[in-house]
């Protein structure tokens, strides 16, 4: 892993202006993520208004702007290899935050020639067809070039002034015995559900490279807890024509999630990662006291030494600019090849046959055309859905639950996952993602029927 510049160390400031710049900055961190407001006869939250407003208002800057992200990642990606091999000096610039492996940086470079392909709208037909290189560029790649760094700079008024550990006190009790990692963990999940996936691994990675999660604790939070976000329900939802039972539909998927959380934490892949810290561990300690009075206490702590909210907001701009050069390529290029695959090969038919007589006997209609969609779900989490529209409404619903609760696709998340600091294999994502299907179809079904049975 490559070697962190260490920030200064912040001035201690008096305890009252502790419990200030605690207060203020969780309470306009949690607004920006959590409160629900009216925008044009929807409830929505600022996060996404303000996301939204930057890439509806301004759709041409963000797409160039997106577009240079992933040029300059494969330009840096290159010059930081050459500085590695002392080819190339920069003065004092340090490249290795860029660097990667021989295939990654083959998948960056890819990643950016698909860019130029299709934003200028040169190359094969294939790639530049509407479902396929444009879908991934525009609804991924683009949201993903604004999310992280507006994300990463509200995060880091969580993270900075005692948020996390506020939130991670009343938390411990449940995360700690049930899914195996920190109560500060539940930062991570509700990041990722009322935000951006990407905002929640960005906080998870952050935590590790600071010594607060092993790396077992952040692959699991990693894998099990960044699914999509809560606006993503409602398109999928939606799209299969299932808003009637939107409320049911999250709370199978949340019911879903926590159970295969639950599960996987403690098998293999997962129960095998080393409990190792990149840095001096900071543990959790047992709260003395009373949850309360702990969870007060270890926040205002935390924002006491923390640096100036400017200071802070900078370097997580900067921080999450950084990741967003980092993954963006990488997302683009694996993202387009897996829908090529799907669209242009038999292969995920194939791979669902042995899932068809499994779904039929378990009692959910249109087996044949369930069971491929319960698989390509590995490829982008939407195309289970835009299979799906002509099911019946059970199967409909099947498939909904399913996707969303599946998390782990190669347009996005993996792509992501590989390019953090956590350390996590390709292959064990497409282990936990045959997990995740294998384990929750059947706790899909029962609840489809039991749903469909009260209705």
């Amino acid at each position: 892993m490559p070697e962190r510049s260490e920030s200064p160390p912040a001035t201690e400031v008096p305890a009252a202006r502790g419990r200030v710049r605690f207060v203020t900055a969780t309470l306009v961190g949690l607004v920006f993520f959590l409160l629900p407001i009216p925008v044009g006869g929807k409830w929505t939250i600022l996060f996404d208004v303000i996301v939204s407003g930057i890439t509806d208002g301004f759709p041409t800057a963000v797409r160039y702007f997106a577009l240079v992200v992933v040029i300059a990642s494969a330009v840096l990606t290159l010059a930081a290899a050459l500085q590695r091999r002392g080819r190339l000096r920069v003065g004092r610039f340090d490249l290795s935050l860029f660097g990667t492996g021989p295939l990654l940086t083959v998948v960056r470079l890819v990643g950016a020639a698909l860019a130029v392909m299709i934003v200028f709208e040169v190359g094969p037909a294939a790639v530049l067809a509407d479902g396929v290189g444009p879908m991934i560029f525009s609804t991924v790649v683009v949201s993903v070039a604004v999310i992280v760094p507006i994300g990463a700079v509200f995060v880091s008024l969580l993270v900075s002034y005692g948020g996390l550990e506020f939130l991670g006190t009343f938390a411990r009790p449940i995360m700690r015995p049930v899914f195996r990692v920190p109560g500060r963990g539940a930062l991570d999940a509700l990041a990722s559900f009322v935000g951006s996936y990407s905002v929640g691994l960005y906080v998870t990675n952050r935590m590790y490279v600071e010594g607060q999660y092993s790396a077992r604790e952040a692959v699991i939070l990693a894998t099990c807890f960044s699914g999509v976000s809560l606006g993503f329900f409602a398109v999928v939802t939606a799209t299969l024509d299932l808003m009637p039972y939107f409320p049911v539909v999250v709370g199978s998927v949340l019911f879903v999630c926590l159970a295969l959380s639950a599960i996987l934490a403690r098998i293999p892949p997962l129960s095998r990662v080393r409990d190792d810290y990149v840095t001096d561990p900071q543990p959790e300690s047992a709260p003395e006291g009373g949850l309360a009075r702990a969870a007060v206490t270890r926040a205002v702590e935390r924002a006491r030494t923390a640096d100036t909210i400017g200071r802070e907001s900078v370097r997580a701009c900067a921080e999450g600019l950084r990741l967003a050069i980092v993954i963006l390529p990488t997302i683009l290029a694996i993202g387009t090849v897996a829908v090529l695959i799907a669209e242009h090969t038999p292969l995920f038919t194939w791979l669902g046959r042995p899932l068809e007589p499994v779904i039929a006997l378990l009692g959910i209609p249109d087996a044949d055309t369930v069971a491929p969609a319960s698989l390509i779900g590995i490829s982008e989490v939407f195309l289970p859905a835009l299979l799906s529209t002509e099911l019946a409404i059970q199967a409909r619903f099947f498939v909904a639950v399913l996707s969303l609760s599946q998390i782990l696709f190669l347009s996005a998340t993996i792509p992501l996952l590989l390019e953090l600091d956590i350390p996590i294999r390709l292959r064990d994502c497409l282990v936990l993602f045959l997990l995740r299907t294998l384990i929750a179809i059947p706790i899909i079904a029962a609840i489809t029927h039991v749903v469909f049975l009260l209705a």
